[in-house]
């Protein structure tokens, strides 16, 4: 398929408004990139035109979208880009949209912390019935990675080799320190939060 997808960087514009649908749950908002320049003459920054666009983010996406992102703050969305007329007032209009594929929040200007999502959509078992205990579609929930994740996999194998690296160095004995009668380094601790 011959899709055209940007990258855009720049302000969520209005609250994100999330409804369920027959074909899931979508979210919309109102997105405003602001073009700068270096003004040579001025040495600063400057703000040229603003450029908005209606960005729709549908099933878990928009779930976590509505859960995460509030006016003002600063994103980046890349999605396919979609422009339409519409008639309206007597009038032609042009409207340009972004189907969401991604979203986050632009780090060069803050900080944000992760949380993983459980799944909100029912996932078809063998026997054609949803699994027990999956969302109910009224937002994303919370919760532990899914069995069988490989992030989730590679970061436990990461925290196994570190913990047995510190446990060897941080003993008392000789036979801990490499038999050379000096106590460990205990300075460095590994914390695991679960």
């Amino acid at each position: 398929m011959n899709d055209t997808t940007v990258t855009l960087v720049g302000n969520v514009a209005t609250a994100v408004e999330y409804r369920e649908t027959a074909t899931g749950g979508v979210a919309r908002f109102r997105f405003a990139v602001t073009a700068r320049r270096w003004d040579r003459e001025r040495g600063l920054w400057s703000d040229g035109n603003t450029s908005f666009y209606t960005v729709s983010a549908w099933r878990s996406l928009g779930a976590n979208l509505a859960a995460s992102v509030s006016v003002g703050e600063p994103l980046v969305v890349h999605g396919r880009l979609r422009v339409r007329e519409d008639e309206r007032d007597g009038q032609r209009k042009t409207f340009v949209d972004v189907d969401a594929l991604a979203v986050g929040h632009d780090l060069t200007r803050g900080t944000a912390a992760f949380r993983r999502a459980a799944r909100t959509e029912p996932r078809a078992r063998t026997d054609g019935q949803p699994y027990a205990g999956t969302g109910t579609g009224a937002g994303p929930v919370l919760g532990p990675a899914p069995e069988g994740d490989p992030w989730t996999e590679a970061v436990a194998e990461a925290v196994a080799v570190a913990v047995e690296g510190i446990a060897v160095g941080t003993g008392d004995s000789e036979k801990e320190n490499g038999g050379k009668g000096e106590e460990a380094n205990t300075e460095h601790r590994l914390v695991i939060v679960s």
